[in-house]
């Protein structure tokens, strides 16, 4: 589909094969991205990121720390401690509402332990330990380029300068969060450190919670590390939760593996039970095919003139990938608008979402595919294995499985427009 956004020249992409000519075969053609005054100088410190960067050395040299340094297997595993706590307590929350016969809201619990997680990953402090300084939780849900210079600021880049001056701090892979590999990358030379690309680089773009407010911030979805690792991830264990009280059996599919898997008055243990959950894993493949976190991924721009499929394109022109509706192409899926985790299970699907198969491409593909991919799957998979081995689910008196309502919020990461509340009962 083509379109005129302005002076812009844009192009929709809504098949898988299109998807594959675009993010593969000429991948380094489609590579570029859109320019903007809000995109590449408010938001991203002039294109210093990795979302808005357009592609050139700087982009490359900013993609090698994010996949060697912040979100390498070892990184994501070092951070395990901080999941398990942030993830227990809020598991005492729904615990509490349980025992006491209060309605749980999954959507505000979701963003809230999410939210945690990536600022004590990212900064070393949860959000609150940072609110009386930034109010960072109020800002998240506002117009996401007003409140960057407040959270990522040089005075917090400067208090752990100072902290690790004064402790001799070595480097320890274990334990740093991103703010100290980052300044010490810089210390080492690896790379060319400013508090600017250190603040573009952890900015909270243009993804969360962001509405329409006009047409060229809505063409930027920057998935850096504080709101591409908090609203993406809550996002889609709420639309799983909600697909998964609508299909009462995938939900009893899935409890029944979890609690089997883990037993009787056991621990979720990341290492040993993870791999065993293919049934839930089938469920968060499916729910990333009906609910791609960002719809319509990245815009992408060309960096010359190409050839599609017998079609003339100009250099910059706008290419926008939906990845909604490729997820729900009847020329590639089964029953596409129905929610069917069992065509992921036992080899009868062996479609991905790690950037390979067109079909399915949440996460993008190619170049530019998103590199907090593993951190924020795995995520998905901890929260969801432990609400549904710890507590039985049901809806608030007087509403059916019939009344949740499956519409999304204008805005470019795809939340459910309606919070979800739900009842919990203690299995343990």
């Amino acid at each position: 589909m083509s379109l005129r956004f302005g002076f812009n020249s844009v192009v929709v992409i809504s098949s898988a094969s299109l998807a594959k000519e675009v993010m593969k075969t000429q991948d380094l053609s489609f590579c570029d991205r859109p320019s903007s005054v809000i995109g590449q100088q408010k938001l991203s410190y002039g294109g210093l990121d990795i979302a808005f960067s357009p592609y050139n050395e700087h982009w490359r040299e900013m993609r090698k720390i994010f996949v060697l340094h912040l979100f390498s297997p070892k990184r994501v595993q070092s951070f395990r401690r901080i999941r398990e706590d942030e993830i227990s307590s809020m598991l005492k929350t729904i615990r509490d509402s349980a025992l006491s016969n209060d309605v749980v809201n999954l959507s505000e619990l979701m963003k809230n332990v999410t939210n945690n997680v990536t600022m004590r990953v990212s900064f070393g402090d949860r959000y609150q330990d940072l609110c009386e300084k930034t109010k960072v939780y109020q800002l998240l849900d506002e117009l996401q380029p007003h409140f960057v210079n407040l959270l990522v600021s040089d005075q917090l880049i400067d208090e752990h300068l100072m902290i690790n001056n004064q402790k001799h701090k070595a480097y320890h892979e274990d334990e740093d969060n991103f703010i100290d590999v980052l300044l010490q990358l810089g210390k080492d030379k690896v790379f060319s450190c400013t508090h600017d690309h250190i603040k573009a680089m952890l900015m909270p773009s243009a993804l969360a919670g962001l509405t329409f407010h006009s047409l060229t911030v809505s063409m930027f979805d920057g998935k850096n590390v504080l709101v591409g690792g908090t609203d993406t991830s809550a996002a889609s264990v709420v639309w799983a939760m909600a697909s998964m009280v609508k299909n009462p059996e995938a939900m009893k599919k899935a409890q029944e593996e979890v609690r089997n898997v883990i037993g009787k008055n056991g621990k979720l243990d990341e290492d040993d039970h993870l791999p065993k959950l293919t049934y839930l894993k089938a469920v968060i493949k499916e729910t990333l095919r009906l609910y791609p976190p960002a719809p319509l991924l990245m815009p992408r721009e060309t960096r010359k003139d190409v050839v599609l499929q017998g079609y003339n394109i100009k250099q910059k022109t706008f290419v926008y990938v939906n990845a909604w509706a490729i997820g729900r192409d009847p020329k590639s899926w089964d029953n596409p608008e129905e929610f069917l985790p069992e065509r992921f299970v036992d080899g009868s699907c062996d479609i991905d979402f790690k950037g390979n198969d067109f079909e399915l491409i949440p996460f993008g593909s190619g170049r530019r595919i998103c590199p907090g991919m593993s951190a924020g799957v795995l995520m998905m998979e901890v929260l969801l294995a432990n609400l549904l081995y710890l507590f039985d689910w049901g809806l608030p008196n007087g509403v059916t499985k019939e009344d949740i309502d499956f519409d999304a919020k204008p805005g470019i990461t795809m939340h459910k427009r309606n919070e979800l509340c739900m009842l919990a009962h203690v299995n343990i």
